[in-house]
C-alpha cells in the first residue's frame, strides 16, 4: 500500500539528516497516513479510506465526505473515491 493520503494527496518526502558537523545523509519524512473509515449520510454506511491527520480535518471543515465529494472535481479526486462520488451523486439525484 503506498503511504498517501486519499484527501490531500500528502505523500511520502525526502531530505537530508544534518548533524552538528552539518554532515548529511538521506532520510524519509512519512506522512501520518491511518486507514479509517467516514460515514457518508447520502449511501448510509462507511466507507474505507486511508487519510492523513490533516485529511480528517479537512472533511471535518468541507461538513463530511459527501461534501467534500461534491465539491471536488472528479479529476483531482484519488482514483479510489470517484466511484464513490458517482454513488454519493446518484443518490442524491434520486432525492430530489
Amino acid at each position: 500500500m503506498s503511504r498517501r493520503c486519499m484527501i490531500t494527496g500528502k505523500a511520502v518526502m525526502t531530505g537530508n539528516n544534518v548533524s552538528h558537523a552539518h554532515n548529511k545523509t538521506r532520510r524519509v519524512f512519512l506522512p501520518n497516513v491511518q486507514d479509517t473509515s467516514v460515514f457518508s449520510e447520502a449511501l448510509g454506511r462507511k466507507i474505507k479510506i486511508r487519510v492523513s491527520t490533516a485529511g480528517l480535518r479537512t472533511l471535518e471543515h468541507k461538513g463530511g465526505l459527501d461534501q467534500f465529494l461534491m465539491g471536488t472535481a472528479p479529476t483531482k479526486l484519488d482514483p479510489a473515491l470517484r466511484p464513490v462520488r458517482k454513488q454519493v451523486e446518484k443518490v442524491l439525484a434520486d432525492k430530489k
